[in-house]
């Protein structure tokens, strides 16, 4: 192999090794959050990934520097408060929902994003491929005590709050650049942290959480965020999207290796589905010339 194909494997190769990093770091991020609802419950763990993860954000980004114009202030309201919503309504959904379950019911909302981008023919087999994805992990009808339902609509709102967070995202983040994803933060935990602090009550003073909180608030927010800026203008928004796809799986296995929370072979299958629908997605759509980093 000459040296510059071998340039090029690298250069390819290493922002997909950072993107893969990323996802990771968010899925065992979210399983040590859940190891501390028992403590501070889902609302103070959204209060301390907030509080803490906009005060790195900041320190990284340092959007004190930005200036925003009138016209881009709304998107980038919206952006925060979906942004906050989404971590709210996600950790919601884990007081009752597997990790790997909660995260493919999210993942529904981007997919959604990438399915109404397309009008092809194929298109369709994605739709029926979520479609059986949902009827099996959701209790419609069927193993009712399988799944939560609240839990189920609390992911599924996540997974809405996501979509919007992507088309805001976009425009938000096209006027500002990286430093709007601080900006978005310090917007979400304006608004989710006092709801979070009023719920979780005093059990937010208690010291001894607060290194598992820094570790949640790095793994789950500024190491990825940070990866993922590095890695996005490497490579096509194709791959990426495509990559991302692996997230409810790679939840799946977090949830067994941290959480011991284990599946049914219908709901592996299920979320196989899932991941399929979001994967023929991604590589048949026409890819935007820009793309929005995830949480």
């Amino acid at each position: 192999m000459s040296s510059s194909a071998t340039a090029k494997a690298s250069s390819t190769l290493l922002p997909i090794c950072l993107l893969l990093i990323a996802m990771v770091s968010i899925q065992t991020g979210a399983s040590l959050a859940k190891s501390l609802f028992p403590l501070v419950g889902a609302e103070g763990i959204t209060t301390l990934r907030l509080s803490i993860g906009t005060l790195i954000l900041f320190i990284i980004f340092r959007p004190w520097r930005m200036r925003f114009a009138a016209g881009s202030r709304l998107p980038l309201f919206i952006y925060g408060l979906t942004l906050g919503a989404m971590n709210y309504l996600f950790y919601l959904s884990l007081r009752t929902l597997p990790l790997g379950i909660a995260v493919a019911l999210e993942f529904t909302g981007p997919l959604a994003v990438a399915m109404f981008s397309s009008r092809r023919a194929i298109d369709f087999l994605w739709v029926i491929l979520a479609v059986v994805g949902l009827w099996f992990l959701l209790p419609l009808g069927h193993n009712m005590d399988s799944i939560d339902p609240l839990g189920a609509a609390c992911a599924l709102g996540a997974g809405a709050c996501w979509a919007v967070y992507i088309i805001c995202g976009q425009k938000a983040g096209g006027d500002h650049g990286p430093g709007t994803v601080a900006v978005g933060s310090l917007i979400a935990a304006a608004v989710f942290c006092p709801i979070g602090a009023w719920q979780a009550g005093s059990a937010l003073l208690n010291i001894d959480i607060l290194p598992i909180a820094l570790a949640v608030a790095v793994l789950s927010t500024a190491l990825p965020y940070s990866l993922e800026i590095i890695a996005l203008p490497r490579i096509p928004a194709r791959t990426f999207g495509t990559l991302m796809s692996l997230e409810p799986a790679l939840a799946a296995l977090s949830g067994m290796l941290f959480l011991n929370e284990h599946l049914t072979t219908v709901q592996w299958l299920a979320l196989g589905a899932i991941i399929a629908a979001s994967m023929g997605a991604t590589l048949t759509i026409k890819p935007k010339p820009q793309i929005e980093s995830l949480s």
